[in-house]
């Protein structure tokens, strides 16, 4: 499951690179911008919803 983790930061990081390169870019396709901004964010939740399960849960 780490390993998943990894991979989906690593997704995650390209699509940030790769939504920067296209808001700097005057002929860039906003959709295609706010595609690419939902999916990041569908990792964001992906990767917060992993680790928190790597995480044990400590007791009360």
């Amino acid at each position: 499951m780490a390993q998943r983790v990894i991979e989906l930061k690593l997704e995650h990081r390209d699509l940030d690179a790769a939504i920067l390169r296209l808001q700097a870019d005057a002929d860039a396709d906003e959709l295609t911008v706010k595609r690419l901004k939902k999916r990041k964010l569908q990792l964001k939740d992906c990767i917060a919803k992993l680790e928190s399960a790597l995480i044990p849960d400590e007791p009360a």
